[in-house]
C-alpha cells in the first residue's frame, strides 16, 4: 500500500515533477500530467506562507485551487481518475476502492455494461469521464447510478442503447457544468477516503 512524505517534508521541499508534494498528490488524486505541472507548483507557493497542519487541509486546498482552473484543465484533471469498472492501470488504491481487488469478482456481464456505460457517459458528456465515490459500493450498484444519470432503465445489455443515438451535451451547458463540478467534489471524496486508508488525516 501507498506510503505518503512527512508534512514538514511537503512543507519544506522545493519544488518539482518528483517532490514531496507531487507524489502525495498522485497518491491522493491518482497520477496525471496537470496534477505536477499545475497544481503541485500553485500549492507549493501557498505553502510558502501557510502552515500545513493535516493531509486533510492539502486535500482542501488542492480542490479550492482545481475549482480556479478554467474548464479545460478541471477537465484533464478529472480525466486522470480510471474508470469505473477498469482492470488494467489501477493504482493499488484505484483498485481496492473499485472491489478489484475482492475475495468476490465482478460478473463479467456487469464489466461490459459499465464499459459500455462509460462510453454512453462520454459521448452524453464529451471531456468528461465519469467519477464517483464508491465507498464501499459495489460494481453493480454503480452501473445502476450511472444509469440513473444517464436516463437510462436498469439492463445488463454490452452494446445498448447505441452510442450513436447519444445526444452530446455542450461543455458550456449547466447540465455539463454541474456534472464537471459533481465530479471534482467526488475526486476530494475519494482523496479523503484514501486518508482514511492510508491511516492519516
Amino acid at each position: 500500500m501507498a506510503s505518503l512524505p512527512s508534512l514538514s517534508d511537503i512543507q519544506s521541499s522545493a519544488s518539482n515533477l518528483d517532490s514531496p508534494l507531487a507524489s502525495t498528490l498522485s497518491v491522493l488524486f491518482e497520477h496525471s500530467p496537470i496534477l505536477v505541472s499545475t497544481l503541485e507548483p500553485q500549492l507549493h507557493a501557498i505553502l510558502k506562507s501557510t502552515p500545513l497542519s493535516s493531509y486533510t487541509q492539502l486535500v482542501d486546498m488542492s480542490l479550492e485551487e482545481i475549482f480556479k482552473w478554467d474548464i479545460p484543465n478541471q477537465s484533464e484533471f478529472i480525466s486522470g481518475h480510471p474508470r469505473i469498472g477498469e482492470n488494467s492501470n489501477l493504482s493499488k488504491l484505484s483498485a481496492k476502492e473499485q472491489g478489484a481487488l475482492g475475495v468476490k469478482p465482478t460478473p463479467p456481464e456487469v464489466i461490459a455494461r459499465l464499459a459500455h456505460l462509460n462510453a454512453l457517459y462520454e459521448a452524453r458528456f464529451p471531456g468528461l469521464r465519469y467519477i464517483t465515490f464508491v465507498n464501499g459500493r459495489s460494481r453493480a450498484a454503480i452501473a445502476e447510478e450511472m444509469e440513473g444519470v444517464l436516463g437510462l432503465e436498469h439492463s445488463l445489455s454490452p452494446d445498448q442503447p447505441n452510442v450513436e443515438t447519444i445526444k452530446p451535451i455542450e461543455r458550456t451547458d449547466a447540465e455539463w457544468l454541474s456534472e464537471l463540478r459533481r465530479a471534482v467534489e467526488d475526486v476530494g471524496r475519494v482523496a479523503k477516503s484514501r486518508l482514511g486508508s492510508l491511516g492519516v488525516a
